[in-house]
């Protein structure tokens, strides 16, 4: 606060009309770095969370999937906040949705 105070006094010679464009100006150069900071990172890490929440609620059975942990398997079942994945023949396990980041059906098998 004290730095704040400090940057907002008046140089000597001064006068009132110069201290107040000062003020002023550095109120400008606050908004537009606010400005700059939300359109270049905020927002687009809104919108990216936004599709990935939309991706996730567009899986369905027979989806191939990879989760954070770096299982692969099948989706079995979806309920509203859980997959059902057959990770092997006969062995299943239940993930939370959004432990799942990828999609491999359209990648060919090697």
């Amino acid at each position: 606060m004290n730095l704040i105070a400090f940057l907002l006094q008046a140089q000597p010679g001064q006068t009132a009309g110069q201290q107040g464009w000062q003020n002023y100006s550095f109120l400008i150069l606050m908004i537009l770095m606010l400005l700059v900071v939300y359109f270049f990172m905020i927002r687009p890490q809104q919108k990216k969370q936004k599709e990935i929440v939309k991706w996730r609620e567009s899986l369905h059975r027979g989806d191939k999937i990879v989760t954070v942990g770096g299982i692969y398997g099948t989706v079995l079942e979806v309920k509203d906040t859980f997959l059902v994945v057959e990770i092997d023949s006969n062995v299943k396990i239940r993930v939370d949705k959004t432990s799942v980041v990828k999609d491999i059906t359209d990648v060919q098998n090697k």
